[in-house]
């Protein structure tokens, strides 16, 4: 279990990302798909294509 700050959103990017993107791509997502600044300390989650993996 982690422990998050008070005050600290969980996003969840619906459908599968490619997880071959690196940071910047997965950034940029935040900010045009989920509309979130990627640098302000929320936790953004994207899911692969298979489910297994999640960043």
């Amino acid at each position: 279990m982690i422990a998050l700050p008070a005050g600290v959103k969980v996003w969840l990017a619906a459908g599968a990302t490619d997880m071959r993107k690196g940071f910047d791509s997965l950034a940029a997502q935040a900010q045009t798909v989920l509309g979130q600044d990627p640098f302000s300390g929320h936790v953004f989650c994207f899911r692969g294509r298979r489910g297994k993996w999640a960043t």
